[in-house]
């Protein structure tokens, strides 16, 4: 008889978005005539940038022709796309070899994946609330221990405390881990790590020897100055931190998959480079990001892409302002919505966040995502989302305002 997995027995429940998107099927079933707005999962709705779209043109028309053809594509990325990050990295003052970039299909991958080349018995931590994808692909490596469903822990993994009494900034673990997952511009609290606070836990893992694994996806929509738009800003990172960016929220590649992960050649445990054995796994497992979607990212990282792509996240900034404001006014605790296109609030009257979700869909028939589905901290708050269109934005506002 063959044998499971049994890591995957112990994931509690389905992935948390598939869990909404069937509560929310589930009631437009039974209510057809409602309209519901949709401001949970973190998907885009404005079409690709005009620049991007030409460049797609262009190369499915190169794929027409015997000597403009391609098939697989390079292990790691095709040169010219690697080039092309390598100078966005130049533009924030920090030197990226484009050797150092890894294509992907997406953030949301790498960070699942890279676990794959540390030890199993390797210890993480985690902000809580948390992205669950960096807390699963764990469980699956059976690296966190047993759940303990009354608290929503595992117990091998640290989990550090993000909440308004501490202002969404956690603090250094007492026991150093192995692996420390940050998550800046952070999903879900839309909180942000000063240049300076981030320099704290650099010198904290170089200093204990662990590896901080940045996911920078939402640092297009940083605003203020004094917030890194990368963790290679910090002095000593390239020793002890890998980085992983997308084009999903920047460019509205939700649908188009392309990102990509850097790992400094610096980064070693004892005398292995870590950049090889990305190098091995990625070479082993992937075929590369298909050469029309990286023709695509770099058109998003030609001049006129990126101008085209700022309109795009200022377009989502401005929901995300109106949902805080709207939120504000009418009375409710709410934080993000500065650096980042997410806003997270308290729930009213001491509902749990399931509890809320229920109450907000049927009252209001507005979905959002429930707090405590990023972890246990996140018991008592919402995520609302800037993704949807202006005028959705604009009537779940009201909506949520008149409860």
């Amino acid at each position: 008889m063959f044998r499971l997995n049994e890591n995957y027995l112990k994931l509690p429940g389905s992935y948390l978005f598939s869990t909404i998107g069937k509560k929310v099927a589930a009631y437009i079933a039974e209510n057809p005539e409602k309209k519901v707005i949709r401001l949970g999962i973190g998907d885009v709705t404005q079409p690709l940038a005009p620049a991007v779209i030409r460049a797609l043109h262009t190369v499915v028309d190169e794929m027409a022709n015997p000597e403009t053809f391609h098939g697989y594509a390079p292990d790691l990325g095709y040169e010219f796309l690697r080039n092309a990050i390598s100078g966005e990295y130049k533009r924030f003052g920090v030197d990226v070899p484009a050797d150092e970039v890894f294509v992907s299909d997406g953030a949301k991958s790498d960070c699942a994946n890279i676990q794959e080349i540390f030890s199993a018995d390797s210890s993480i931590a985690v902000c809580d609330p948390v992205y669950p994808v960096y807390v699963d692909s764990n469980v699956m490596a059976g690296r966190t221990g047993e759940y303990d469903a009354v608290t929503g822990r595992w117990s091998n993994v640290v989990y550090m405390p993000c909440t308004m009494e501490n202002d969404f900034v956690p603090e250094l673990p007492e026991e150093a881990p192995d692996l420390i997952y940050l998550c800046y511009p952070n999903n879900p609290t839309g909180s942000t790590l000063t240049r300076d606070q981030l320099q704290v836990w650099v010198d904290y893992a170089n200093k204990n020897g662990s590896v901080i694994l940045y996911d920078a996806a939402y640092e297009a929509y940083i605003t203020e100055e004094n917030v890194p738009h990368t963790i290679f800003e910090c002095q000593g990172a390239r020793t002890c931190a890998i980085e992983f960016k997308s084009f999903s929220k920047n460019a509205g590649f939700t649908g188009v998959r392309l990102g990509y992960t850097v790992i400094p050649k610096e980064l070693k445990c004892g005398d292995v480079a870590v950049h090889s054995l990305w190098a091995r796994r990625h070479g082993t497992k992937y075929n590369g990001a298909p050469y029309i979607i990286q023709r695509a990212g770099e058109a998003v990282l030609s001049e006129e892409g990126r101008a085209q792509t700022r309109e795009q996240v200022a377009y989502y900034m401005r929901n995300a302002r109106m949902i805080y404001d709207g939120l504000k006014k009418a009375g409710y605790s709410v934080a993000g919505g500065v650096n980042a296109p997410y806003v997270w609030m308290k729930t009213p009257e001491n509902m749990d966040s399931w509890e809320f979700f229920d109450f907000l869909l049927k009252e209001g028939n507005v979905v959002g995502t429930p707090g405590s589905g990023f972890g246990p901290s996140g018991e008592g708050y919402f995520r609302l989302t800037g993704f949807g269109t202006y005028e959705n934005t604009v009537e779940a506002v009201k909506r949520i305002g008149l409860l």
